[in-house]
Formats: C-alpha cells, sequence, structure tokens
C-alpha cells in the first residue's frame, strides 16, 4: 500500500508557482502594453504597412534590375546568332565556289584524255566563270522577328545602365514623388503620402516588368526562328559538301589515270 493519500497529487511538485513564472516571450515589434496601448497600437500599424511596402517596393526594383539584365544578355544571344548566320552563309558560298572550280578542273582533264585534246584545249579560249549562286546578301541579314526584337531592346539599354545594381542606388533609381498628388492619384492611392508613393512606385515597376517580359518574349520568338533558319543552311551546307567531297575523290581518280 502506498503511503499517500488517494487524493495526493504526484505532479502537483512540479507545476510552478505563478509568482515565479517568467514573462511570455515577445518579440522586438511587437507594440508596447499599458494604458496608452490602443495609440500604440495603431502608430505600430502604419509603421509596419510603410516597411512592408517600402519592402515590396525594393523587391520590385530588384526584379526589374535583374529583367534588364535578362534582356541584355538576350540581346548579346541574338547578336552572336547573327554573326553566327553571318559565318555559315559565307562558308557555304565558299562551298559553292570550290565546287564551280571543280567542274573547270573536270572540264580540262576530259579535253586531255581525249587524242586530240591537248592540242584543242591549247587553242580553247579559257570558260567564262559564272558567279557562284548567291544565297544571301554580303552583310548577314537576321529574321524580321529576331531583328525587331533587337532594337526594341537596344532602346530599353539606357534603362538598363540607371536599374543595373552596381551602377546606382537603389533609392537613387527613381525618386519617389513626395510633393502633392492629383485628385486621380488620391483616389486610387492611400491618403497618406509615403504610403502612396511606395504604392505607386510599385505600381510602376510591375508595370514596365510587364513590357519587360514581353521583351523578353519577342527575343525569345526571334531567337527560335533565327535558329530554325540556320539549321536548314547547316542541313543544305552539309548535302552541298558531301557532294563535294563525292566530285574531289572522283577528279583525283581521274587525274590519277592520266
Amino acid at each position: 500500500m502506498s503511503g499517500y493519500p488517494k487524493s495526493y497529487n504526484p505532479f502537483d511538485d512540479d507545476v510552478e508557482d505563478e509568482d515565479t513564472r517568467s514573462p511570455p516571450w515577445k518579440d522586438a515589434r511587437d507594440p508596447p502594453d499599458g494604458p496608452d496601448a490602443p495609440m500604440d497600437r495603431q502608430q505600430y500599424l502604419r509603421q509596419e504597412v510603410l516597411r512592408r511596402a517600402e519592402a515590396t517596393a525594393a523587391s520590385t526594383s530588384r526584379s526589374l534590375s535583374l529583367m534588364y539584365e535578362s534582356e541584355k544578355v538576350g540581346v548579346a544571344s541574338c547578336e552572336e546568332l547573327v554573326r553566327q548566320r553571318g559565318v555559315l552563309e559565307h562558308t557555304e558560298k565558299m562551298v559553292d565556289k570550290m565546287d564551280q572550280d571543280l567542274k573547270i578542273s573536270q572540264k580540262h582533264i576530259n579535253s586531255i584524255k581525249s587524242m586530240f585534246g591537248g592540242f584543242i584545249n591549247y587553242f580553247k579560249s579559257k570558260p567564262v566563270e559564272t558567279p557562284p549562286e548567291q544565297n544571301g546578301s554580303i552583310t548577314p541579314q537576321p529574321n524580321s522577328r529576331l531583328k525587331e526584337a533587337i532594337n526594341t531592346s537596344k532602346d530599353q539599354e539606357s534603362k538598363y545602365q540607371a536599374s543595373h545594381p552596381n551602377l546606382r542606388r537603389l533609392h537613387d533609381e527613381d525618386p519617389i514623388p513626395r510633393g502633392p498628388a492629383s485628385a486621380e492619384m488620391t483616389e486610387v492611392y492611400p491618403k497618406n503620402a509615403s504610403l502612396r508613393a511606395y504604392h505607386h512606385k510599385i505600381d510602376s515597376n510591375l508595370d514596365e516588368l510587364s513590357m519587360g517580359l514581353g521583351r523578353l518574349k519577342d527575343i525569345a520568338l526571334g531567337m527560335q526562328t533565327e535558329i530554325e533558319e540556320q539549321d536548314d543552311i547547316l542541313d543544305r551546307l552539309t548535302t552541298k559538301v558531301d557532294k563535294l567531297d563525292i566530285n574531289i575523290k572522283s577528279t583525283e581518280k581521274k587525274v590519277r589515270q592520266l
């Protein structure tokens, strides 16, 4: 039998006295308690709203900078594609020229192999060289969609210079207007001047982000079209090179039989 009465609670010893309990933990940003708590809470809420609005404005500004940076990288990639197109077109022209020269060489070899070929070939006038097939202009021209996307994005380069995080301070990018607001702004945005300015800044950044994403989409579509066209050039060039290789081997065999 236990020596404790039936009404004894063994967990009573673990319960702390109310006077010895530690006060509840509070965050430094929590509103203070006391007789002026309602007024302090309103002030706290105002400051919290302003703090969050400022953080949101700063976040949209950083997103805008990243968008401009991505756009600049996209334009550089487009220009590299245009340069690559020029190399492919020049290579194709060289292959066409080699094929034309090879045909002239085969004609001379065939004339030399005949009985009077050498004598006739001596007095025969040199064949007129026809210009190789033109597959494009001298200056590489990208597709119209890519060209328009490059020109449109280059017009935004000044904004990129003003928004890049390494070239400006966040608060110096677009000073938040703090002057008297128009009637339209008063109706749309809050009455607090600072909060209204932050909301205006956020909306402006979001509008610019929307237009910037549209430009990035145009760049991507232009690059896709350009890559597809260059794939066609590569396929055509591969066919020509294979045909030229066969003709070179045939000509080399004829030369050995002379």
